[in-house]
């Protein structure tokens, strides 16, 4: 039977190229590392370390195997973590970056019982729409919107089926009647906001199965989030708002969802992005977790919302 001893010693010898630099490094005798990898060599019936007076190279099976190791390592090292995190004591500073409007409406009362029930927990909050660099910034973690095509990035998705929803507030349609197809959006007031630094006024969205893509207008403009969150519930227009950060709205009836039973909006999965897997710590895994849970009770698949009736629907 392999031993997981035996297993570190050969990727530690592997890496420094020499036994006794791997001995040195856990205060063994290059004797007892040598004695580990012949015993490693014997379980595996194959060569791994080509040895010579004055060199130490991994055989072409041991350059086969070195990959296997390392992740039969890593994996051990993660599920210790996993079945200590729930009894350890999460210390230290958390840095958490999230979108403006996610961030102060949504998630903020999450993440504050978070910090409450881990008391030795630091949390260092960034909210803003201007996308945080998980590799520059001072942060740990962020919250993103969209599908994580960069592969140098890590995600685990909180709320995977979150799609933008066109919406407005009673007040409005009461005034200016509710769309009736999507060409109709082209003659309404839009309230446009600034996304990747230039004006999202194109609306993208599946009809029949088809990507559309409608252009819309309108005198209001801002690059953060709840701003535009805010004119909508005010009546200054129609918005088109990921369904997590008007989901409170459309529960108490300050806004309404329009053109739903016709269109999708854009998917806009909800992930928490970290930039290696390694850096997920028991903190990163625990707050995962209860984001996870809560953000799915925050706006059940089963309470519909109610929505826009009357008024005067505007023809395209």
């Amino acid at each position: 039977m392999i031993r997981i001893d035996d297993l570190a010693l050969f990727v530690r010898s592997a890496a420094l190229g020499s036994f006794s630099a791997a001995a040195r490094e856990i205060n063994l005798l290059p004797g007892q590392v040598s004695a580990a990898i012949q015993r490693l060599e014997r379980d595996l019936g194959i060569r791994l370390f080509a040895r010579s007076t004055r060199s130490l190279r991994l055989t072409a099976d041991g350059e086969q195997y070195l990959p296997y190791a390392q992740g039969a390592l890593e994996s051990l090292r993660e599920g210790h973590e996993r079945v200590h995190a729930e009894t350890a004591a999460i210390k230290g500073v958390l840095q958490i970056a999230a979108p403006s409007d996610l961030g102060r409406n949504v998630l903020l009362p999450m993440l504050t019982d978070f910090r409450r029930a881990h008391p030795q927990l630091t949390l260092r909050l960034s909210f803003s729409d201007q996308v945080a660099d998980v590799f520059r910034d001072p942060i740990d973690v962020a919250l993103r919107y969209g599908n994580m095509e960069d592969s140098s990035y890590v995600a685990m998705p909180v709320d995977p089926g979150n799609r933008r929803v066109v919406v407005a507030s009673p007040a409005y349609l009461a005034a200016h009647g509710a769309p009736a197809s999507l060409d109709a959006l082209t003659s309404h007031t839009c309230l446009r906001f600034m996304l990747h630094g230039r004006v999202y006024d194109k609306w993208t969205f599946q009809e029949d199965g088809k990507r559309r893509i409608v252009a819309v207008s309108g005198p209001l403009v801002s690059d953060d989030a709840d701003i535009v969150r805010r004119w909508a519930v005010a009546g200054e227009g129609i918005a088109y708002k990921s369904r997590l950060d008007v989901a409170e709205d459309l529960h108490a009836g300050r806004l309404l969802p329009l053109l739903e039973e016709d269109v999708l909006g854009d998917a806009i999965p909800l992930n928490l992005v970290c930039p290696h897997r390694k850096q997920f710590s028991p903190a990163i895994r625990l707050l995962h977790a209860w984001l996870q849970e809560r953000v799915g009770r925050h706006f059940p698949a089963t309470d519909k919302p109610k929505r826009a009736t009357g008024g005067r629907a505007r023809k395209a």
